[in-house]
């Protein structure tokens, strides 16, 4: 996923790229590679569900497990710099590297636009993050954020 968000972005000698690696590692490392139960080296569908079940279970855990490597992606998609993602920066980059229509890219974008300002701050990415990842809301703007989620 890093590898396609860093190739839509064309950044890969980038410091942005480099953090992203490094901090995906930290993930695996600390969240994915203890799902492992069987000890075989690989993460089966059973044990990725069960194992994200029990790790992301608690949303004050958002700035130890997912933060950082949020920061990294907002970081990808802010083309600008202007530490705000417009919908074009979020079309270009979600709908390249996350193989997203651009249709989709938009009503996923206008949902997480809470404020309406026609751009994702910071505090607006992470709130879609951590809906994403520690919500069981099944209508909250996030859930599809990367890509629709089949019925």
């Amino acid at each position: 996923m890093a590898e396609r968000y860093i190739a839509a972005r064309a950044a890969s000698q980038s410091p942005i790229a480099h953090r992203l690696t490094q901090e995906l590692d930290a993930f695996w490392t600390h969240v994915i590679a203890p799902m492992d139960q069987d000890g075989d080296g690989k993460i089966d569908l059973r044990e990725m569900t069960e194992g994200f079940r029990r790790a992301l279970t608690d949303p004050g855990l958002y700035p130890q497990q997912i933060q950082l490597v949020a920061d990294c992606y907002f970081d990808l998609v802010d083309l600008d710099g202007n530490d705000k993602i417009d919908q074009e920066e979020f079309q270009q980059i979600f709908g390249l590297a996350g193989n997203i229509s651009f249709e989709h890219c938009a009503e996923v974008f206008t949902a997480l636009d809470l404020n309406g300002s026609g751009t994702l701050d910071r505090a607006e990415f992470h709130q879609a993050l951590a809906e994403y990842f520690y919500g069981n809301d099944p209508d909250a703007p996030a859930i599809h954020l990367f890509g629709r989620v089949a019925d």
